[in-house]
């Protein structure tokens, strides 16, 4: 049997304006693998995500490219590639930072309980973290996953390509507010989470404050630690059950954020 050629393969693809247009899907849809949660999780290996990258753009090159007219010249369709990473890149980020967001949580968490004196690697990004950071990753890919983050993930990146055609340019300054938003809605959305545990925190130094003044023979520092730790595990146990509709809402927000930002001049 003959070896194949390069124009052959092509040929077998579609075309060379579909083979173009594939890889500019792959640009729209790779930076999902690189910030999004679950998608970028450390424990999928590489060539995993990357496999689970060209099935994506496989599939979604037939809707991308219906009705437009992708460039051949080399020049062109460098410009369009990058205008489809940056528009890839503005989605996962939007989501990503829900993520975030939640083992920031787990960060206040651990610095308030006493907790991030034994951190750890985390095993979902590879970050050093204690052991609210880390329980907040795991729970915050289960709930993610629970309320169906995945989907709603794929139906906006497919959303995307028709509020940005795949040759067109986004809106820069729509991106750029739009990141800003996002972005500083981290913080709050972290302090939200980790709010329970940081008043329990707050009450039960003041209560030992109290203690220390009445009682000053009382060892506090020797029973302050485990207590406090003790506090913080109740305190959370009975939160992270609203966990989940917390995500939900601000993955709702943050996908309906990143879309409005996205639409062409």
């Amino acid at each position: 049997m003959s070896q194949l050629t390069l124009s052959q393969v092509v040929n077998q693809l579609g075309g060379g304006q579909h083979v173009t247009a594939f890889f500019l899907v792959l640009a729209r849809v790779g930076p999902l693998f690189v910030f999004a949660p679950m998608f970028s999780s450390r424990t999928i290996p590489n060539r995993v995500r990357g496999i689970v990258a060209v099935g994506l753009a496989i599939g979604l090159t037939g809707v991308a490219v219906r009705g437009q007219s992708v460039p051949s010249d080399p020049l062109a369709v460098t410009g369009v590639l990058v205008q489809n990473m940056l528009v890839g890149f503005a989605f996962a980020f939007a989501i990503g930072l829900v993520f975030s967001a939640v083992q920031a949580a787990g960060t206040l968490t651990d610095a308030v309980s006493g907790f991030s004196f034994g951190a750890q690697i985390d095993p979902i990004n590879g970050n050093q973290g204690g052991a609210f950071t880390q329980l907040y990753g795991l729970v915050g890919v289960a709930l993610f996953l629970a309320i169906g983050g995945d989907a709603w993930t794929l139906r906006g990146l497919s959303r995307t390509f028709n509020l940005v055609p795949l040759v067109r340019a986004p809106r820069l300054n729509g991106l750029v507010s739009g990141a800003e938003q996002i972005f500083g809605a981290l913080f709050t959305s972290a302090i939200e989470v980790a709010a329970p545990v940081m008043l329990a925190m707050l009450i039960t130094d003041v209560a030992f404050g109290m203690v220390s003044k009445v009682v000053p023979q009382v060892n506090l520092f020797g029973i302050g630690f485990p207590l406090k730790i003790g506090v913080a595990l109740l305190v959370e146990s009975a939160s992270i059950p609203f966990l989940g509709g917390w995500m939900s809402d601000q993955l709702a927000s943050s996908v309906g954020t990143a879309l409005r930002a996205l639409p062409v001049h």
